[in-house]
């Protein structure tokens, strides 16, 4: 298997889905839309919803149920970044080598597009049942639907945003604990929820799914750490955005308490563990392991 080849192939087929779920740029609501899929076109590494069908795969799910979730997945990643990227946030103006949704539509057409790609995720979503060939692949999309909406809200990746921007409030009583629970709820929950949905609608039990959920939260911590590793090492023409945004923001990050070398070494940590967990799955997916470990050597 050439890993880079298939993964240009495997990004390649996402965006064709992603392409089908879009709205059409038309009606008096026609800009809203546009800022919706200027976003979600600019590009980017489709983690989650690769992760997702990676997962559907390992347990053996065929067809087109998965593909609602996945682009529904994405939406709500996009989301968070264009709002992510507002002054009243981050104040980023690049974001994948582009100027992000805020510059070019405007402070409240972004927060629109923002709000607009969230309720349309779970529309999308929704879209699944309509897929569904029996009572059992009903009560799966059921489920899936329930750890799609609470992995993106109050308790998962919202409930992280919240505690990360009272964080920069608060910089010198930031504690490893907090920061761990910004961690695996801003970014992780969202992981988790992509590889636990995948494994869900193809028939995924109790412990398997458990198991699937740790997982998921080791990449989700190893990547966020590995993001703030970049963000002191890396360049805004590789990154496609900014760096230095979390010193800007007086961010405290793992890179902050314990160093560039401990960091790294806790990525790589994660990622071994997390690999090792998903080698122990009957249905094997040798791309979705090769893919966590490319994590802990991305350079973006």
């Amino acid at each position: 298997m050439n890993f880079k080849e298939t993964l240009n192939e495997k990004t390649v087929r996402i965006e064709e889905i992603l392409a089908k779920f879009l709205p059409e740029e038309q009606g008096y609501q026609k800009t809203v839309i546009e800022a919706m899929n200027y976003s979600i076109l600019a590009g980017g590494k489709r983690l989650r919803p690769m992760l997702m069908e990676e997962t559907w795969e390992m347990f053996g799910g065929t067809g087109e149920l998965v593909e609602p979730f996945m682009a529904a997945i994405e939406m709500i990643h996009n989301y968070s970044l264009v709002h992510d990227d507002l002054p009243a946030m981050d104040n980023d103006e690049y974001r994948r080598g582009r100027k992000t949704t805020h510059v070019v539509y405007g402070e409240g057409m972004a927060v629109l597009a923002g709000d607009a790609l969230l309720n349309y995720a779970f529309e999308t979503a929704c879209t699944a049942f309509e897929k569904a060939r029996n009572p059992e692949e009903y009560r799966r999309v059921a489920k899936a639907m329930t750890i799609l909406s609470r992995k993106a809200g109050i308790y998962g990746m919202i409930g992280g945003q919240c505690a990360d921007i009272e964080a920069e409030e608060r910089q010198e009583s930031v504690t490893e604990e907090l920061l761990l629970f910004i961690h695996e709820h801003k970014t992780a929950a969202l992981i988790q929820s992509a590889m636990m949905i995948g494994g869900i609608l193809a028939g995924a039990d109790t412990e398997q799914t458990a198991a699937i959920e740790k997982c998921a939260w080791n990449i989700g911590i190893a990547f966020q750490i590995q993001d703030d590793i970049l963000d002191v090492t890396g360049s805004q023409e590789i990154l496609g955005k900014p760096i230095g945004s979390d010193e800007k923001n007086n961010k405290v990050t793992y890179v902050t308490i314990h160093g560039l070398e401990k960091s790294s070494e806790m990525v790589a940590s994660l990622s071994e563990e997390a690999v090792q967990i998903l080698s122990s799955f009957s249905g094997r997916n040798p791309f979705l392991e090769k893919l966590v470990q490319q994590l802990i050597s991305r350079e973006k």
